[in-house]
C-alpha cells in the first residue's frame, strides 16, 4: 500500500511531464473520459486524446493507441490518464511498458489487482486505487 507522501510525490513527478495522454477519451461528455479530458485542456496542458474509433475529440486529433502518440514524442515526458475497464487497462499498461512510459495514472475504475501487479513488476510509476485527476489534481 502507498503512503500519502509516496502518492504525492508520484502526483508531483507525473504534472512535471511535457505531455499527456488520455486513453479512454470520449466525445460523449457525460462520460469521464470526456471530462479527464476537458480538465487538461483547461489547465492548459498539452493533451492528447487516444481513442482508436475517433478522429476528434474537444477539437483535438486523437490518436489510435500509445504508439502512434510516441512516434512524435519523448517517451520518458509523457504522463497518461487512463480510462478504461481494466481488462482493456491491461493491455494499455502492456504498451506502456514496451515503449517505455514510466507515468501513469489509472482512474477510479480502471484498475484492478492484475493491473497493479503488472505496473509494479513493469516499473511503471503507477497511481491507482483511489485518487482522480478530476479530484486530485486541481491542488496541484
Amino acid at each position: 500500500m502507498k503512503t500519502r507522501a509516496r502518492t504525492a510525490n508520484l502526483i508531483k513527478e507525473f504534472f512535471s511531464s511535457s505531455h499527456y495522454a488520455v486513453v479512454g477519451a470520449s466525445n460523449n461528455p457525460t462520460k469521464y473520459g470526456n471530462k479527464v479530458l476537458k480538465w487538461y485542456i483547461s489547465n492548459n496542458r498539452p493533451v492528447t486524446p487516444i481513442n482508436p474509433n475517433e478522429r476528434l475529440i474537444e477539437g483535438l486529433e486523437c490518436v489510435p493507441n500509445l504508439s502512434s502518440l510516441i512516434s512524435n514524442l519523448n517517451h520518458a515526458d509523457v504522463s497518461v490518464s487512463v480510462i478504461t475497464p481494466p481488462k482493456i487497462t491491461k493491455t494499455i499498461l502492456e504498451e506502456a511498458k514496451k515503449l517505455g512510459i514510466k507515468k501513469v495514472w489509472l482512474q477510479p475504475g480502471a484498475e484492478d489487482t492484475e493491473c497493479q501487479d503488472f505496473a509494479n513488476q513493469a516499473g511503471i510509476d503507477l497511481l491507482s486505487g483511489g485518487p482522480c485527476v478530476l479530484v486530485d489534481g486541481p491542488r496541484l
